[in-house]
């Protein structure tokens, strides 16, 4: 990989890059990120964990379903469906 030689260049580079003032700061916030990367993936491993003995047996239900009203996007062509008597609306013709 790289030999201390490399490493110290590299280090020299990002100091005259980033100035001795920032690098602090970066390092605080890399270690912020590793740390929540850490607990993120923890937690994903715990959920996608069986479940164990003292948990119960696993739900048997289906996926939930919600149902609402579908609302159009802005600036969508499609029209609204056509009552019982046809299409009403203002772009609608006329008797």
């Amino acid at each position: 990989m790289f030999g201390i030689s490399e490493i110290a260049i590299l280090l020299i580079v990002v100091i005259l890059l980033l100035g001795a003032k920032k690098l602090p700061e970066l390092a605080r916030s890399l270690g912020k990120s590793a740390r929540i990367l850490k607990s993120e993936t923890a937690a994903m491993k715990a959920e996608s964990a069986p479940p164990t003995a003292t948990e119960g047996p696993a739900s048997t239900e289906g996926p939930t379903v919600i149902t609402g009203i579908v609302h159009p996007a802005p600036g969508d062509a499609t029209r609204p469906p056509a009552g019982p008597s046809g299409p009403s609306g203002p772009d609608a013709p006329r008797a």
